[in-house]
């Protein structure tokens, strides 16, 4: 049997990059998994790729700027799987690139919205549900920017160090009521968010910014982020777990 033999897992921004690679693994493992994303077709794909290789998925269209969809998306997973032990708080944007004193306020609120509140309003309804079930476990994606700064992405950095907060301030409050909480905070990772927005040479330098001198794969992340949703983590809770390369070492 599976580590996730007989649990039910939602993720949002579950339709490609790191959110993708953690549903696989996931449903690989024997969970029945929520794949959420605003991308229906990207949502599709992979959940048609889950039952071709023998696992259990279902796709759920969100805005996570929605606090009723979110509520709805935790319903759909209890409606369709019976309960809900798992979450992983995923869906994310970089926004624009510019100086504190010149970024877009439309670019802030997206980003804002998105990458804080959006994490928020999903553990506002996951936790409820979790409790139902008995404890469970929550992941919400942070990033290196969490814990260090980055020029011109002063939204991204606020939401990811804001994030790290709340994750803390969750952990503490249902701890003892059988609800782990915890962060993971990746460096540059491979996926459609770096690729569709940065040319070769671009991506050559960021990548040359990790001691490790490449960039991270979606499968090294999950890894990490399925470690703290299994059992084998069960003492650990509230905590920051970097998967960086060693960027945040400099």
């Amino acid at each position: 049997m599976g580590q996730f033999e007989g649990k039910v897992a939602v993720v949002t921004g579950g339709a490609s990059g790191i959110g993708e690679a953690i549903v696989k693994e996931l449903a690989a493992g024997g969970a029945k998994v929520v794949v959420a994303d605003r991308d229906k077709a990207g949502t599709d794909r992979v959940v048609a790729a889950i039952k071709a290789a023998g696992g259990v998925a279902s796709g759920f269209t969100i805005d996570v700027t929605s606090p009723e969809q979110n509520a709805a998306m935790v319903a759909f997973a209890v409606d369709t799987f019976g309960r809900l032990n798992l979450a992983v708080n995923n869906a994310g944007i970089g926004g624009p690139s510019a100086p504190t004193g010149e970024y877009p306020l439309d670019g802030w609120k997206a980003v804002i919205d998105i990458n804080l509140n959006g994490v928020f309003y999903g553990m506002r309804y996951e936790i409820p549900a979790l409790l139902k079930s008995g404890g469970g476990a929550i992941v919400n994606m942070a990033s290196i920017l969490g814990s260090v700064g980055f020029a011109n992405a002063v939204a991204y950095t606020s939401a990811k160090h804001a994030l790290l907060g709340m994750t803390k301030v969750a952990a503490m409050e249902y701890a003892a009521k059988g609800v782990r909480i915890n962060a993971v905070g990746p460096g540059f990772i491979d996926t459609p968010l770096l690729s569709k927005n940065l040319d070769a040479n671009t991506l050559k330098y960021i990548a040359g910014l990790h001691p490790i001198q490449r960039l991270g794969k979606p499968e090294e992340v999950s890894a990490l982020a399925c470690f703290l949703l299994s059992d084998r983590a069960s003492f650990i809770t509230g905590s920051y777990h970097l998967v960086d390369g060693g960027y945040v070492t400099q």
